[in-house]
């Protein structure tokens, strides 16, 4: 039996070992992802480098890995590309090992735009095929997805403290072989791609039109698109005055010392993956627009109390709560744009992975000038705001999901 989904390709039963592959494969390239980040530090005493050249580190490595994302999504989406997750793991892997040796400030900027470049083929593609392997579980699918990146960015750092810090840059290059491991992943996946290609080519014609329809209007679908990209503004802005300064906010307030906050960072980062896990499928079953209600308003009780905390575990138990219910926002925003947008699974993913990278690179440096120029704490209370915008989703349509036809 296969059932037709609501932009037109066919689907069977929901491909579990694919979904559990791409999430394998998402913890791959997001370890990876955060252990560029975690060795700033590193690459900044070894190659003497200022604060302003590791900036435009920075700036490169989440310029490449952001602005390509929605290029590759629109691209992928006209021309299906079946080993384009291979080739993209290939790229990070040539980054890790030239970043190893690098010897030079322009030779680290080459080695952190292929590793961006790596993830920018690889986010909207592995997240279009969770789509097509979702056998109409959609939700499901991306929370599978989106869970193994959240578990990998968490590894990075402590990954990079257990193995690169004591040793020095060069041993960066043994995790090409990780790389190496994550390409041994997707070649399994890009065959099933293969076998399965017909179902997921861009259909022509009238066919084509009728799987691109909007089951809304065009002025509501713009309108809405700008909701949901003000919300993805409001979740990451959010969640990364918690990666990047929780640790600072900890050891300001209540004196810990640096190996202390990192364990409660970590409670923090497990409490983000299993709010990721769990809104995808509360969104199929009872709709997206009232999981993206809930995990972005949901969200502002505890965030204005959370400068208020005045102990240590009540502020931990916050912090955790804030990081379940938000993370569980982003596969019921991506899957609602992606209903509204049908036929373009890749280029919705493409803008929205791409949107979340950049404003994450953006927040954490005004972030950081602003903690610098009024305090750590500051942030937190100006951040606390945020999750109102979540009364924005008042302006989103409540779209019907159309029944999969079941044919023999």
């Amino acid at each position: 039996m296969e059932q037709e989904s609501t932009d037109g390709s066919l689907v069977r039963e929901t491909a579990f070992v694919v979904l559990l592959s791409l999430s394998l494969s998402h913890l791959f390239n997001d370890t990876l992802q955060s252990l560029i980040s975690a060795i700033y530090p590193l690459v900044k005493d070894s190659l003497q480098l200022s604060f302003k050249q590791i900036g435009f580190i920075a700036l490169t490595f989440q310029f490449s890995s952001s602005v390509f994302q929605p290029v590759v999504g629109r691209f992928t989406d006209k021309y299906p590309q079946v080993y384009s997750l291979p080739l993209g793991m290939t790229s990070t892997m040539v980054g890790i090992f030239m970043m190893s040796q690098s010897t030079s400030y322009w030779a680290v900027l080459v080695s952190v735009a292929l590793i961006g470049f790596g993830s920018a083929i690889f986010h909207p593609e592995a997240s279009r095929l969770a789509y097509f392997a979702s056998g109409g579980r959609f939700g499901l699918a991306q929370s599978l997805f989106q869970v193994g990146g959240n578990f990998g960015s968490s590894l990075g750092p402590l990954l990079a403290a257990m193995f690169v810090a004591p040793y020095g840059q060069r041993n960066v290059g043994w995790f090409a072989l990780v790389a190496l491991t994550a390409i041994g992943v997707m070649i399994p996946i890009s065959r099933w791609y293969a076998k399965n290609l017909d179902r997921v080519r861009p259909k022509h014609g009238a066919a084509k039109t009728a799987s691109r329809k909007s089951p809304v209007s065009r002025g509501m679908v713009i309108l809405s698109v700008s909701v949901l990209l003000l919300l993805i503004f409001s979740k990451y802005v959010y969640m990364t005055s918690l990666t990047s300064y929780y640790t600072f906010y900890l050891i300001h307030k209540f004196e810990l010392t640096v190996q202390q906050s990192q364990y409660f960072l970590f409670a923090f980062l497990f409490a983000i993956a299993a709010g990721t896990l769990i809104g995808g499928p509360i969104g199929d079953k009872i709709g997206r627009k009232y999981v993206i209600w809930v995990s972005i308003l949901g969200t502002a009780p505890f965030t204005l109390y959370l400068p208020y905390a005045q102990t240590l575990w009540g502020t931990c138990v916050l912090t955790m709560i804030i990081g379940v219910v938000l993370a569980s926002a982003f596969s019921a925003i991506l899957v609602y744009a992606q209903e509204l947008l049908p036929g373009r699974v890749g280029t919705v993913a493409g803008l929205f992975f791409g949107l979340a990278f950049g404003i994450a690179g953006i927040a954490s440096a005004v972030l950081g000038t602003i903690a610098d120029a009024r305090g750590i704490e500051f942030v937190y209370h100006i951040c606390s705001y945020l999750p109102l915008l979540g009364l924005t989703t008042i302006f989103l349509p409540n779209l019907k999901r159309k029944q999969p036809e079941v044919k023999s």
